[in-house]
């Protein structure tokens, strides 16, 4: 049967129910438990009901049909719900005629309710047998047959509800995503931390080197920003007084997609007044590691062929010393470092000292990052927000942390000079007098107005999603990845999605 003759062959089904007096859509169901509890009720039962027998007190459960079999006389149905799957029996002697005609109507795909008593079948499976019928919703398409053996990821990205019930892995890993943020949220409640909420839309952008995308408010017929950091408005919080802050929400950065890039993503970011890199690097080993265990079980975890273990104390190595590991050169002698950038093929005759260190980094020491690992004490000139080692200036007080070749995280010990902020931000503006990239100064302000000495901590939640559930792409850890608006007959792959 061709996919326009299935649909019809529902549709034809919907008019029929409609004609036995069943509305499809909306009605109340309420009371109905969960199959695991279902599960759970039946087991409790002692002794133990023999096989063809059934208990006495009804129960109530609601969800999708993903199995049907109608041998006759009886229709066996999986039902399945948010906590699981049970058997659903319908049987022509027990159901009034109204409800055995409705079910006779029935696809693969609907939602429906249903009350009974629960019993074992003869093969011992646990079988809610129906007394009563409720129809929920009519599904007008099919489900895919083989949603697991689809290699069209992208289908499964732009038809992520059909991905959620088709596939229990995947719906597995949202709700592992969900109760990681709940434990990074009690884990720093108990030490503390207030949750926060700051603007999403900025009249001036900062707290990081992305591009933003732009928006323009009507009424008061000015240009804003979404915003690529929250970091300027959480320290004015610091400076305000509320010492420990943290929030979890969406930066926006008008920049490529791939399999670790998504435009949109969730940032988690925190201060602590009177801390410093030091105690980042302690919390963020902390976090990570109690919700792997909490949420997965272990603090070692299978990432692709690679087994990661979370379980503090993670390696802290400078960045000098990576550098001089991998590419065998000192960070501060740049005729060394622009040769081997330049004998490994990366443009450095146009670019600033700093911006070819880092190139180099990224080419030579990242792809060893396997980690967990702190990358600590960059070259200060990459980092207009940190505060400078008093030891040796040239060096700014600050650590990524990677793992599986991933920055996760993100970490200074905070500048609080307002006269050191003010030079550092006007030396980044330079050449940039044609972008709409103006300096905050209001956030000097703040500054003057006197900040604590602080640790502030950036953790990209989709990528320790990633990394807790296995999830190879960061469109598997985000519900709705943003793709390409698809062309009426067109099909495109996410490879065309990180190329575009």
């Amino acid at each position: 049967m061709t996919q326009s003759k299935v649909q019809q062959d529902r549709l034809d089904k919907l008019a029929k129910i409609r004609e036995l007096g069943v509305d499809p859509y909306g009605q109340k169901f309420e009371g109905q438990g969960a199959a695991v509890a279902v599960r759970a009720k039946f087991e409790a039962i002692d002794p133990k009901l023999p096989v063809g027998e059934k208990t006495t007190d009804s129960v109530r459960v609601a969800g999708r049909i993903m199995l049907y079999r109608d041998i006759g006389k009886l229709i066996f149905m999986t039902h399945h719900d948010a906590s699981g799957k049970i058997q659903v029996a319908l049987s022509k002697r027990e159901l009034a005629e109204k409800d055995w005609n409705l079910g006779r109507l029935l696809d693969l795909g609907d939602l429906i309710g249903v009350d009974g008593p629960m019993g074992l079948t003869k093969t011992g499976e646990l079988t809610v047998w129906g007394r009563s019928l409720t129809l929920l919703a009519k599904s007008l398409v099919p489900p895919p047959e083989k949603w697991h053996g689809l290699t069209d990821v992208e289908l499964r990205y732009r038809q992520r509800y059909v991905d959620l019930f088709a596939n229990p892995d995947v719906a597995a890993v949202f709700k592992k995503r969900s109760a990681i943020i709940d434990h990074f949220r009690r884990y720093l409640a108990d030490r503390g931390f207030l949750e926060v909420e700051t603007p999403m839309m900025q009249a001036q952008y900062g707290g990081a080197a992305a591009k933003p995308f732009t928006t323009h408010h009507n009424a008061l017929d000015i240009d804003l920003f979404m915003r690529i950091s929250p970091e300027l408005y959480l320290k004015r919080l610091l400076v305000g007084g509320l010492e420990r802050v943290f929030e979890i929400n969406r930066n926006f950065r008008n920049e490529g997609i791939s399999t670790r890039h998504n435009p949109e993503f969730t940032m988690m970011e925190l201060y602590q007044a009177y801390g410093d890199y030091e105690d980042m690097m302690s919390l963020t080993e902390n976090l990570v590691a109690t919700a792997a265990e909490a949420v997965c079980g272990s603090t070692k975890l299978p990432f692709g062929n690679t087994e990661l273990d979370f379980a503090p104390p993670w390696r802290r190595a400078t960045y000098a010393e990576l550098l001089r590991e991998y590419a065998e050169v000192d960070m501060f002698d740049m005729p060394a470092v622009r040769a081997a950038a330049k004998a490994r093929g990366i443009e450095e005759a146009k670019l600033a000292d700093e911006v070819v260190i880092n190139n180099l980094f990224e080419a030579t020491v990242e792809p060893h990052l396997v980690g967990p690992i702190f990358v600590k004490d960059y070259p200060a000139a990459l980092c207009p927000l940190t505060r400078r080692d008093p030891k040796d200036p040239r060096l700014a007080l600050r650590f990524e942390a990677y793992v599986a070749r991933m920055e996760i995280a993100n970490a200074y010990t905070e500048l609080n000079d307002p006269a050191v902020q003010e030079a550092n931000f006007r030396q980044q503006l330079k050449g940039q007098e044609e972008t709409m990239a103006v300096m905050d100064e209001d956030f000097v302000n703040a500054l003057q107005h006197g900040m604590p000495p602080a640790g502030g901590l950036g953790i990209g939640i989709d990528r320790v999603i990633m990394l807790l559930t296995n999830s190879a792409s960061i469109r598997d850890v985000i519900l709705f990845p943003l793709m390409r608006p698809e062309a009426k007959g067109e099909v495109r792959t996410e490879k065309d999605e990180a190329n575009a």
